[in-house]
Order: structure tokens, then sequence, then C-alpha cells
């Protein structure tokens, strides 16, 4: 699962295929600059220890 984020840290958009988060970060024209992708998975399963 990936999140999208603004520059103001808001998430935008989640979606499991990495390549619809850079799409929707395309649609509404957010350069690589304005955006930051994660992949929340990792961060989930870091918290939790694994």
């Amino acid at each position: 699962m990936y999140g999208l984020y603004d520059k103001e840290g808001i998430l935008r958009f989640v979606d499991s295929d990495k390549d619809a988060c850079i799409a929707y970060a395309e649609l509404f024209e957010l350069s690589s600059t304005n955006y930051c992708l994660m992949n929340l998975e990792s961060d989930i399963e870091k918290s939790n220890g694994h």
C-alpha cells in the first residue's frame, strides 16, 4: 500500500499500486518536488516490530 503526501504533509491518495499514485500526482499536476510517495506497509510493519 502506498500513500502520496503533498508538501504540507497531507495524505492525498492511497493505493496498492505505486503507478496509480504517480498517475494521481500527474493528474493534479504535482511535480515530484511537491509530493512524497511512501510505502505504508513497510512503515506499519516497522511500527509493529516485524
